[in-house]
C-alpha cells in the first residue's frame, strides 16, 4: 500500500542537557553530542478523513557509539498538526497520545535506532503498516561535521524516499544551523544550542542592529591594519573589506535576515561574511574581542549623533536669530513669577534662548572631543599579544587616539552618560520654550500665532488650535532626564571590566537621541513658522505698572534720592495710580507731586515703554541697540 507522506521536521541538534537537566559529556574524542529528530505527517486524504491529521516522530541523542531515545509517538487521533523536535525532551514537553512505538524513553542503543513497526487500524478493519528498520547515525564532530544517517522502510517505496530525501536535507540544514546557532562563538565550551528565554534575554539585535554601519567600518579598519602589520594576508583583508561592504549594501536595502540566534549586531555581520567570502572572515577577529568592539561600536554612533544634535541645534539657533533680529525693537512684557516685571524688548527673549542653546551646543562639543579616543584594540580587557597598530585604526576611524588603558576602553561608558546630561538639559531648555509657546499661544495673551503646520484642532470644539506640538516638546524632557538616570544605574556598582550588565546602555540612549533629534526638529520649525502678534504685546508690555523700576531709576539718578527712599515713593505712586484705575504715565504731574514735590514733568520721559527698553543699554540688556548686537555676534559664532 502506499501512502503518501509529508516528512515535515526532521532535525539535527545539539543537546547538552538531560531530562533531568543534569549535563553529560559526549563519549568519544573530538565527538560532541547530538540530537537527532524525525518527524512525518500522512497526507493521504482518505486517512485524515477517517483519522484526523496524523503524524508520528521519534528523537535521540548521543553520539556515534551511544544513543539514547528521547521521546517517540505515532497518532493519527489529533485534529491539529503536532509539533515534535528539540522539545521532545523537555520536562514539559508535547504530550504523546496512542504511543505504539516499540522505543522507549531512556533506551539507549549502539549507533543506531532500530523504530520497528507502526500498525493502525480504523473501525472497518482498515489497516495501515509503516515499518522503520533503523535510523543510524554516525557523529564525528570534530570541526563541526554533523555526519550521515539514514532511514529505511519496508514494502513501501513512497514513504522511503520521501523520509530519507527529508533525512539527508535535514542533516545538510542542521550543519547550517549549528553554523548559525549563538554558541558557534563559544567553540565546543557549549554543545547546545540556547533556551529560548536565554535567547530573548541575551540577545541584543533588535536594537543593536542601528550600529550596522559602525560596526561595519570599525571591521573594515581592523582588517586593513591586520594587512598593514602582517597578521593576515592583503588578499584576505581586500576579500575581507569587500565583503563587508556587500553586507553593508544588504543591510542598506532591506535585504539582510537578522537573526536573534545570532545573538549581536557583531555576529550577524560576521556570519554573512563568513556566507560570502569563506574561511578569511574567521581571521576579521583576530586580535580584538566583542567587548572592545562593541565599545567601538556604541563611541562611533554616540559620537554621530552628537554631530547631528550640533546641526540640529545650529538650525534652531540661526531661526532664534531670525526672529530676533526681526523683533528687536518691539516691545513686550518681561516676567518673573509669571507676573509682569519690565518690558523687554521681543528680540531680547528670544536672544535668551539663543544663549541656552549655545551653552547645550558647548556641552555636545566638550562630550566629542572628550569621547574622541578609540577603544578598538583593547580586546577583551588586556589587550593582545598581536603586533596590533591602534594608532591606524583610531586615526582611519577618526578618532584622536587610542584609550590609553585597555581596562577602561572596555569598560567606560561616560561618553553615553555624558551625552544623555547634554541631552537632558537641552530637553529641559525646549521644554520651558514650549511651556512659553503654550501660554503665549492661548486666548488669555496672544502674543504669538503658531502656524497650522505645528497645531491641532478639536474633535468637538471647531474654534480651538491646540499647540499640540510644543506640549509635545515639553513632555520629552521625562523620557530623555529618564533614560539618564536608567544608564547611571545600570553603570553604578559595576566592577571592572566588562558585564553583561552594560548591554542595556544602548536602548536608553537610541530612544533618547530619537527623542531629543525629534524636539529640536519640531521646535526650529515652529519658531521659523510663529508670528508675533506686535499690537497684543506692546499692549500687555505697558500693563501692570511695568515701568516703576523706571520711575525708581529716574528719583535715583535725577533726584539724588536714595534708591531705598526711591523705591518706597514709587511705591506710593503704583498705590495711588491703581485707586485710580490708571496706569503710572496717566497720572498727572501735580498727583505725583502730591507724593513728593520735587518731581518735575522730565519724569514722562522714562515711564513709556518704549523709552524703557530703550534705556536698558548695559551690555546684554532689552536695549534694540544691544539686542542687534548680540544678534551679530552670534551670527558670527555660527557661520
Amino acid at each position: 500500500m502506499r501512502i503518501p507522506l509529508q516528512a515535515r521536521d526532521l532535525m539535527a541538534f545539539r543537546i547538552n542537557d538531560d531530562r533531568d537537566g543534569q549535563a553529560k559529556d559526549a563519549h568519544g574524542a573530538g565527538e560532541r553530542a547530538l540530537g537527532v529528530g524525525v518527524q512525518w505527517q500522512i497526507v493521504d486524504t482518505d486517512l485524515v478523513k477517517e483519522f484526523g491529521h496524523g503524524g508520528g516522530g521519534i528523537a535521540a541523542r548521543g553520539n556515534g557509539h551511544n544513543l539514547e531515545i528521547l521521546a517517540s509517538h505515532f497518532s493519527l487521533q489529533i485534529r491539529e498538526r503536532g509539533h515534535f523536535g528539540a522539545a521532545g525532551g523537555a520536562p514539559r514537553g508535547p504530550e504523546i497520545q496512542h504511543d505504539m512505538t516499540p522505543l522507549k524513553i531512556g533506551e539507549r542503543s549502539d549507533g543506531a535506532i532500530s523504530a520497528g513497526v507502526f500498525c493502525l487500524r480504523n473501525g472497518r478493519g482498515r489497516r495501515v503498516e509503516i515499518q522503520f528498520f533503523h535510523v543510524a547515525v554516525s557523529q564525528r564532530l570534530k570541526r563541526g561535521n554533523i555526519g550521515h544517517g539514514s532511514i529505511c522502510t519496508k514494502g513501501h517505496g513512497h514513504i522511503k524516499d520521501d523520509l530519507t530525501n527529508a533525512f539527508h536535507n535535514s542533516l545538510r540544514r542542521a550543519k547550517d544551523m549549528t553554523d548559525k546557532t549563538s554558541n558557534q562563538m563559544w567553540g565546543g565550551r557549549f554543545a547546545a544550542g540556547p533556551d529560548a528565554i536565554m535567547e530573548a534575554i541575551n540577545a541584543s539585535i533588535s536594537f543593536d542592529k542601528r550600529m550596522a554601519a559602525q560596526d561595519i567600518a570599525g571591521s573594515r579598519a581592523h582588517a586593513a591594519m591586520l594587512a598593514a602589520t602582517g597578521i593576515v594576508s592583503d588578499s584576505d583583508a581586500v576579500a575581507m573589506r569587500e565583503g563587508l561592504l556587500t553586507v553593508l549594501s544588504e543591510i542598506e536595502a532591506g535585504e539582510f535576515t537578522f537573526s536573534t540566534a545570532l545573538e549581536d549586531i557583531h555576529m550577524n555581520v560576521e556570519a554573512r561574511l563568513k556566507d560570502l567570502i569563506g574561511a578569511p572572515a574567521g581571521r576579521l577577529h583576530t586580535g580584538r574581542s566583542r567587548n572592545d568592539q562593541v565599545a567601538t561600536d556604541f563611541r562611533l554612533w554616540v559620537r554621530d549623533q552628537l554631530d547631528a544634535v550640533d546641526q540640529a541645534l545650529q538650525a534652531l539657533m540661526h531661526a532664534l536669530l531670525v526672529q530676533a533680529e526681526a523683533g528687536s525693537d518691539w516691545v513686550m512684557p518681561g516676567f518673573t513669577h509669571l507676573q509682569t516685571a519690565q518690558p523687554v524688548t521681543w528680540g531680547h527673549h528670544m536672544m535668551a534662548y539663543v544663549e541656552m542653546f549655545g551653552r547645550d551646543l558647548s556641552r555636545v562639543r566638550d562630550a566629542r572631543a572628550r569621547m574622541n579616543e578609540c577603544p578598538l584594540g583593547a580586546a577583551a580587557l588586556a589587550g593582545t599579544s598581536f603586533p596590533i597598530d591602534r594608532e591606524m585604526t583610531a586615526k582611519a576611524l577618526g578618532f584622536d587616539r587610542p584609550c590609553a588603558n585597555s581596562l577602561d576602553a572596555v569598560s567606560d561608558r561616560d561618553f553615553a552618560l555624558e551625552f544623555l546630561g547634554a541631552a537632558s538639559i537641552c530637553a529641559m531648555h525646549l521644554s520651558r520654550f514650549a511651556e512659553e509657546l503654550v501660554i503665549w499661544s492661548s486666548a488669555q495673551f496672544r502674543f504669538v500665532a503658531l502656524s497650522d503646520r505645528f497645531s491641532t484642532g478639536s474633535s468637538i470644539m471647531p474654534q480651538k488650535k491646540n499647540p499640540d506640538a510644543a506640549e509635545l516638546i515639553r513632555a520629552k524632557v521625562g523620557r530623555i532626564f529618564g533614560a539618564n538616570v536608567a544608564l547611571m544605574m545600570v553603570m553604578k556598582g559595576l566592577p571592572l571590566a566588562y558585564s553583561k550588565d552594560m548591554q542595556e546602555d544602548k536602548e536608553q540612549v537610541f530612544d533618547a537621541a530619537d527623542n531629543l533629534m525629534l524636539a529640536l526638529a519640531a521646535m526650529e520649525g515652529m519658531v521659523r513658522d510663529m508670528a508675533a502678534r506686535t499690537d497684543n504685546l506692546e499692549a500687555a508690555a505697558g500693563s501692570g505698572f511695568s515701568t516703576a523700576t523706571d520711575l525708581a531709576d529716574w528719583l535715583v539718578r535725577v533726584l539724588d534720592m536714595p534708591f531705598r527712599e526711591a523705591h518706597h515713593v514709587t511705591g506710593a505712586l503704583v498705590a495711588k495710580a491703581e485707586a485710580k484705575g490708571c496706569d503710572l504715565p496717566d497720572l498727572s504731574l501735580t498727583e505725583m507731586q502730591e507724593v513728593h514735590g520735587e518731581i518735575t514733568a522730565s519724569v514722562y520721559d522714562v515711564l513709556g515703554v518704549h523709552n524703557s527698553v530703550a534705556s536698558r543699554v548695559s551690555y546684554g540688556g532689552t536695549a534694540p541697540s544691544q539686542v542687534r548686537a548680540q544678534v551679530a555676534r552670534w551670527k558670527e559664532r555660527l557661520g
